[in-house]
């Protein structure tokens, strides 16, 4: 269904090659129809025997530079040439580089084992496989500025991120009195000056940043343990890193906390046990708490008010604590054990948990203690006690013990900087996985934080790692809705928070890649992603130097690094100008069209899908079942949201029509007394059975059962996830509807077009839609209300009919304005 990059780019690199003979033949007659500058670059190419490709690519440029000084000429934007020229300049330049250097780049193949075998082939064919992805874009460059210059389109120019100006609003970016959306690349040419401007600007992005390098942990501004001495001075020269960043730019500071100097661990022997991947110590550990309390202050006063902490303080890299047996941190010695601390603060947890009782502890866990003190347990977990006493309590303790540390982080910094934002990289699977055993409260961490933090990704294409499953692929062109879900919980949680994804893995990741990746799903994705609520993101990764070389971290011997940094450079980006590309020309459209898309996504979510972690904790399929749920809804309309026991308590209920409660057995009873008072204060709740909400967190049943009140309760008795689906949108108030109704056809039986509008105070609606099927749909605009109506294609400024095609992964922008 997708084309793999070996049976099919390199085929097409290969015919395009071989094809240059018969392209030479009819060159001379070609050169004729040129215009001079191109006829001129092409003498100038031949002269020097350059390839036949960049010959093409070389003509293609000055085509398009001389369109584009027409252009200016009639006062049309050309920005988004700008781009596609300098991305075409650079890759043809990297082209030359690989093809001078095939020993390290079939080195770089041979790091990531989906390509190992085929590494020596790879790095023969990429050269041209990257010249013809530049005579692509030059190409398309070269058709929509005609079109423009044609009369055909009217594109609305450019709004570029100021990126000495923009500042931080209460839940959005704001450049020039408008709403903006940052990006860049995290991770980013490391050995490079933030001065330089052939890594920082427009078409890579020009956010400055400190401390997000991955290895080595101590290397180029990096805030990590290793500022303290052990005569508790700061190492003045490290310190540098961070204050020698120019107060220019805005940007983001990371605190990355994988290492532990040595003599601290000399102290105390044990300060790494209990630790995680990218969190190298112990969080519960006294002395490692001091020093990096002694670490937070320092450099939050030294950066308090500078521009580069702008987008935040990233306070960890991807925390996760898993405690659970056959995990794949299992194989880590020190990983599958706690500390002296921890354990200690455990019995401290269960003494506050269990009111003092011990004897509520013994009957609850079938346990005989004489005391708190005596409690022991196994870490890890077997999961076979999954949904008994002893796995909730622990699982349950083991996110709060997260929540505190982050707390401690938080709180020392604000101490010397209390208008510092701050944001976790909280990697999705901690939510949208079945498993609750890594430590993680995704909703606590988002209110914890001034800003909502993530690295939120998706699957262009397949899984690549054998055994692991790809079955979105049978309905969808892309897996959107692990970016749609993950979205809309953080949404529903801070709905007035900044959302930031500090490492965008919707490019390629550990799991998936593939070289000649669709540009129209790198448009869809980032789109997707921006229409449900990410502010800024910065991209996984730019490892390129500015003269095509692999930057430092990837040069010589990497095996340390495998499967991790090593192993990411082949097939990603950094290989693919078409895909770099794409993500700078479709910020640039989302940022000129930025006030519609706030206007699209800050909206009423009608719908709230109950969430619990005491169910989350206590059963295996959880999220897989609640995601089918989910994914029926998403497709109605209206943006969908999710509520929590903090939720109810704390938001405006009146933001939502009904909450739909399904497969949530296990509830605390704090969480069903507060069901039960939105009920008796007027609220509708819909449960799919009445064994819904039955057990509290330990499994035991519960005697109350929910009454009505003076709202509505609707007891399904069923799973059947289409009459759960039927009933919900039965509860939707019909001021919660869009005037605007779409109906879509493509082909097969379920929904594949998503779509919002929003009335706008002319009367007219912003309606955006998105295709994320693999079929062509058949859409259908109309109005409620019968009328007739004109639509006009905001990206174009052309008028479409109310009946019209959508391809695949395709957007589009409207203004439908009544009659």
């Amino acid at each position: 269904m997708k084309r793999h990059f070996l049976a099919a780019s390199i085929a097409s690199v290969s015919l395009m090659a071989a094809g240059c003979s018969q392209h030479d033949n009819a060159q001379e007659s070609a050169t004729q129809a040129l215009p001079a500058p191109a006829v001129e670059t092409l003498a100038s190419a031949q002269a020097s025997a350059i390839s036949p490709l960049e010959q093409q690519a070389r003509i293609k440029l000055a085509t398009l530079t001389e369109m584009m000084d027409n252009a200016r000429s009639k006062n049309i934007d050309v920005a988004r040439e700008e781009t596609i020229v300098w991305f075409a300049e650079q890759f043809l330049k990297f082209a030359n580089w690989d093809e001078a250097n095939p020993e390290t780049i079939e080195k770089a193949f041979g790091y990531e084992r989906y390509y190992a075998a085929n590494k020596k082939e790879l790095a023969e064919k990429l050269p041209d496989f990257e010249r013809t992805k530049v005579i692509e874009i030059l190409d398309k460059g070269i058709d929509v500025l005609g079109q423009e210059l044609g009369g055909e389109i009217k594109r609305r120019p450019v709004n570029k991120v100021d990126w000495q100006g923009t500042k931080a609003g209460d839940n959005m970016f704001i450049s020039n009195g408008k709403p903006i959306f940052p990006y860049d690349y995290f991770s980013k040419t490391v050995g490079q000056p933030l001065t330089n401007t052939d890594v920082y600007n427009d078409h890579l992005g020009a956010l400055y940043h400190g401390g997000e390098n991955l290895y080595p942990v101590d290397h180029d501004r990096a805030i990590n343990s290793f500022l303290v001495k052990e005569d508790g001075s700061f190492d003045q020269e490290l310190m540098k890193e961070l204050t020698g960043i120019p107060d220019t730019n805005i940007g983001f500071l990371v605190y990355w906390i994988m290492g532990i100097p040595q003599w601290l661990e000399a102290q105390d022997p044990e300060v790494r046990k209990g630790r995680s991947l990218f969190t190298g110590f112990d969080v519960d550990n006294p002395l490692a708490r001091d020093l990096w309390g002694k670490i937070i202050r320092e450099t939050g006063r030294l950066t308090k008010d500078k521009k580069v902490t702008e987008l935040g303080f990233v306070l960890a890299n991807e925390p996760h604590w898993f405690s659970e047996k056959d995990h794949w941190t299992y194989r880590f010695k020190e990983m599958n054990s706690i500390s002296r601390h921890t354990l200690a603060k455990f019995r401290q947890w269960l003494d506050n948990k269990h009111q003092g009782d011990i004897n509520h502890l013994n009957a609850t866990w079938g346990t005989s203690y004489a005391n708190f003190d005596q409690v022991e347990i196994d870490i890890p977990l077997d999961t076979a006690l999954k949904g008994q006493p002893i796995w909730f309590d622990w699982m349950r303790y083991n996110m709060d013990r997260g929540t505190d540390w982050f707390a401690f982080m938080q709180k020392e910094l604000h101490s010397v900087n209390p208008e510092a934002d701050t944001h976790i990289k909280i990697m999705p699977r901690m939510f949208m996985d079945n498993s609750r055993s890594g430590g993680i409260d995704t909703e606590a961490l988002a209110e914890l934080t001034t800003m909502v933090g993530h690295d939120a990704k998706s699957f262009g294409s397949k899984n690549i790692r054998p055994g692991k499953s790809s079955a979105w692929l049978e309905k969808y062109s892309y897996h959107w809705g692990i970016v749609a879900m993950f979205h809309d919980f953080m949404e529903s949680v801070a709905p007035n928070k900044i959302n930031v994804n500090s490492e965008s893995h919707f490019l390629s990741s550990g799991q998936w890649r593939d070289l000649d990746t669709r540009t129209s799903y790198v448009r869809s994705v980032y789109w997707l992603a921006t229409l449900l609520g990410m502010d800024a993101n910065m991209g996984w990764f730019w490892a390129r130097d500015p003269d095509g070389s692999p930057e430092d971290r990837l040069e010589g011997d990497l095996d340390f690094f495998d499967p991790g940094l090593g192993g990411a450079y082949a097939g990603s980006n950094n290989m693919q100008p078409h895909v770099t590309n794409e993500v700078t020309q479709v910020m640039y459209d989302l940022n000129s069209f930025s006030e519609e898309i706030v206007a699209l996504r800050e909206q009423r979510r009608p719908l709230r899908l109950f969430y619990s972690e005491t169910t989350a904790i206590n059963i295996d399929d959880y999220m897989t079942q609640g995601y089918k749920l989910y994914e029926e809804l998403f497709f109605e309309g209206f943006p969908m949201g999710f509520a929590t026991k903090n939720i109810i308590e704390k938001q405006d209920n009146s933001q939502w029509d009904a909450i739909v409660v399904y497969r949530n057995h296990y509830v605390s009873d704090e969480e069903f007394a507060t069901i039960q008072g939105y009920l008796s204060q007027g609220g509708t709740v819909i449960l799919d059975n009445s064994n819904s909400l039955s057990l509290n967190e330990y499994g035991q049943k519960r005697t109350a059962k929910l009454s009505a009140g003076k709202g509505k309760l609707i007891v399904l008795e069923t799973s059947d996830i289409a009459k759960i689906k039927q009933a919900a949108l039965a509860e939707v108030n019909n001021n919660s509807l869009s005037d605007v109704v779409l109906t879509q056809d493509s082909g097969v039986a379920h929904k594949t077009t998503t779509w919002r509008t929003v009335k706008q105070p002319n009367g007219s609606y912003l309606v955006n839609i998105l295709n994320v099927g693999h079929h062509t749909a058949k859409i259908d605009l109309s109005l409620r209300t019968g009328q007739n109506m004109v639509i006009k294609n905001l990206m174009t400024s052309n008028s479409l009919n109310s009946s019209f095609e959508l391809e695949s992964e395709g957007i589009l922008l409207l203004e439908v304005t009544p009659k």
